[in-house]
């Protein structure tokens, strides 16, 4: 398994070429150079266990997503779960693709805070310089919300849900709320959620260090996931009196990704 220490090295004219692709948008030119980067990593994922065979609780989940636009099929994904699976602690991924702006990131569960953290300060940096783009990565602790994602059927703890999602949704409210299970007020919130049209699931998400309540929701459809962003989410917000982010991904785009890399929302 790679270490911290064993980063791919990405040289100047690799980050250029990726750049001057997403100007393009040249799909031929995207597989190319994006795919350049990662074979050149010469890593092998055959001894990593699936989360089926590892039964460990995730202790962390890591948020990522990257500035550029990119249609998810475009996306050399084959080559880059191949080094993600080598990350220390890596548990899963769901992939996530943005409807609208054709972002690109996942949610990830790992066995622990500090393997998160290695995840972020050592690993994604370099995807996203490969990409040559900007990038958004958050980590959350995911023990301070297992009781409350498992009230709303979290993937991530055995939930069961009937058929496929169509959409993911990711929350996050600009508040302080720690300790998250008596500073939070999921007890009063789950009961509302559980009645929003097509809701499947819902992962709690707390902020660390930071505290900031927020969610990972699967969907039936997308057209349901962008009812519950525009018209319920923003009541919620305003009930606590902050800010809040919200955002929308295409789960059938990403569906045969996610399934490579373990995603509890696929059998």
């Amino acid at each position: 398994m790679n270490t911290q220490g064993n980063k791919p090295k990405v040289t100047t004219s690799k980050r250029y070429d990726r750049r001057c692709v997403l100007k393009l948008g040249t799909t031929a030119m995207v597989f190319v150079a994006v795919t350049s980067i990662f074979t050149s990593l010469n890593v092998s994922a055959n001894n990593t266990p699936t989360l089926k065979e590892n039964s460990m609780k995730p202790k962390a989940y890591v948020y990522t997503e990257l500035q550029m636009s990119i249609p998810f099929k475009d996306v050399p994904w084959q080559q880059i779960d191949g080094t993600i699976k080598e990350q220390p602690g890596f548990m899963n991924k769901t992939w996530l693709s943005g409807v609208g702006n054709q972002s690109g990131g996942g949610l990830y569960a790992f066995d622990s805070i500090e393997n998160a953290q290695k995840f972020v300060t050592g690993y994604f940096p370099e995807e996203a310089r490969g990409f040559g783009v900007a990038q958004t990565t958050k980590i959350f602790d995911a023990d301070a919300t297992e009781e409350a994602s498992r009230d709303m059927n979290s993937m991530h703890y055995d939930g069961k849900m009937n058929g496929k999602p169509g959409a993911f949704v990711y929350t996050e409210v600009q508040v302080h709320a720690v300790p998250f299970n008596t500073a939070a007020p999921w007890r009063t919130l789950n009961p509302t959620l559980k009645q929003q049209p097509g809701i499947m699931s819902k992962t709690w998400l707390s902020g660390l260090h930071t505290g900031t309540p927020g969610g990972f929701y699967a969907f039936d459809t997308i057209e349901n996931a962008q009812k519950f962003v525009v018209d319920y989410f923003p009541t919620e917000a305003a009930a606590l009196n902050a800010a809040y982010t919200t955002s929308v991904f295409d789960a059938n785009a990403t569906e045969a990704a996610s399934r490579d890399m373990n995603s509890p929302f696929y059998d």
